[in-house]
């Protein structure tokens, strides 16, 4: 259990990277955050595709001399397979507007927001959509989130020397996004195999932006870059994404998940540390209180608002 654990730690670290390497890429260059969401999924898309192959490959052997079949992603049935496609479509919007407010904000406030209040939101979503009944700790838990956004948008204010209001919208957009992801995730979580589930949802996501990156110029220009640029974009495909989403998984397996929902909310608190370290990003007193606020909240709604959703993440650093 304690490997899990660790395992499912160093995931959330590798996705607390992602922000930090985006807001380097968008400082130096002219790249557009829809691109490099775009292109850290058709880094990763191929890496999932032979994670489904293994996956359905093992289910066929263990079905092997019983009366269960399994067929290949193209055999899913439609019932199935619209569930998934709509993660893919919850994840291309969530990859473009999490990047963007990365680009427009800083790493830090950007991911603190867009990753901790989704699982607050979906406590109390999950109300009236799941049948779920918030209990009066999830609605505590909401409270103390607008707090400690509050707090934190406050923080952003006093370092920036004004209200970046666009990027902290973007940034909300975002969490409200992964919310539905999260409560799609639920739906469709029975009978499909969690790398079947990414492949499809990362392949829909990338075929989604695809035209949106088009006619918004967003191939304009990537001639210009450099190695370096393309060694980190190719970081964030690769580490954060590929190896992230397996150790994830591979913690999942001997982790309680109730424990790994809440080890996961250390991400944000990863990336606002990283991004002192390594962007001068700085969230001074108020934001340090405000996060913490936060991230209680996140550690009250994942223990005591239902199923997190944690085991169908689809890499949401």
């Amino acid at each position: 259990m304690i490997q899990g654990a660790l395992l499912i730690a160093l995931a959330a670290l590798l996705w607390a990277t992602t922000g930090i390497v985006a807001k380097s890429l968008f400082t130096g260059t002219e790249l557009q955050p829809v691109t490099l969401g775009f292109l850290r999924l058709v880094v990763a898309v191929p890496f999932f595709w032979l994670l489904m192959l293994r996956e359905r490959q093992q289910l066929k052997r263990t079905a092997e001399g019983t009366s269960a079949t399994t067929g290949g992603v193209w055999k899913m049935g439609k019932k199935a397979f619209l569930p998934l496609a709509a993660l893919g479509l919850f994840q291309a919007f969530y990859q473009g507007s999490y990047l963007l407010a990365v680009d427009l904000t800083g790493a830090g406030i950007a991911t603190l927001i867009a990753l901790c209040l989704p699982p607050v939101l979906v406590s109390l979503l999950a109300a009236p959509l799941l049948g779920e009944k918030p209990g009066w700790l999830t609605i505590a838990a909401l409270i103390a989130a607008i707090i400690g956004t509050g707090m934190l948008v406050l923080s952003d204010m006093d370092t920036a020397g004004t209200l970046r209001l666009g990027g902290i919208l973007v940034a909300l957009f975002a969490a409200v996004v992964y919310s539905g992801f999260t409560l799609t995730s639920r739906y469709s979580s029975a009978g499909t195999g969690v790398f079947t589930t990414a492949f499809i949802c990362f392949f829909t996501a990338a075929l989604i932006m695809l035209p949106v990156v088009a006619l918004s110029g967003g191939f304009e220009g990537l001639d210009s870059l450099g190695i370096s640029q393309w060694l980190m974009i190719a970081y964030i495909g690769v580490v954060p994404t590929c190896i992230g989403y397996v150790s994830f998984f591979t913690g999942m397996k001997t982790t309680p998940a109730t424990l790994s929902s809440i080890i996961v909310t250390m991400e944000p608190l990863f990336v606002a540390l990283l991004a002192w370290l390594f962007l001068g990003e700085v969230l001074g007193p108020t934001g340090i209180a405000g996060a913490l606020i936060l991230t209680a909240a996140v550690i009250v709604a994942s223990k005591y608002g239902g199923k997190s959703g944690t085991s169908q993440k689809a890499d949401a650093g």
